[in-house]
């Protein structure tokens, strides 16, 4: 089970809203979206460097790195990572405008 610790409330609200906008044309698919971001987050904490570095102007978003959700590849974890320790700062539709999001 996915633990609301390893989130920012903002990514944890992402989630649930991905979920919900899923759930709306594919409700077997959304129940799918949470096991993925389950597996896809327990191989970012085995593996922080995993995802690959992206470069934002804030301070706060030195570092974040991005990774696509398993089998929901156009679903994107941003997060950082500092020696063993995980953050998931948002969690994101590829089609999304980042630069804008993220200033």
């Amino acid at each position: 089970m996915l633990s609301p610790s390893l989130f920012t409330p903002q990514a944890w609200q992402d989630a649930l809203e991905i979920v919900e906008y899923i759930g709306t044309d594919n409700p077997e698919a959304a129940s799918r979206f949470v096991p993925a971001l389950e597996e896809t987050c327990t191989q970012l904490v085995a593996l922080p460097g995993l995802g690959s570095a992206r470069t934002f102007q804030r301070k706060d978003l030195q570092g974040v790195r991005i990774l696509p959700v398993t089998g929901f590849e156009h679903y994107l974890i941003f997060y950082t990572a500092v020696q063993k320790n995980v953050k998931v700062v948002r969690v994101l539709h590829a089609a999304r405008d980042f630069p804008t999001i993220f200033h």
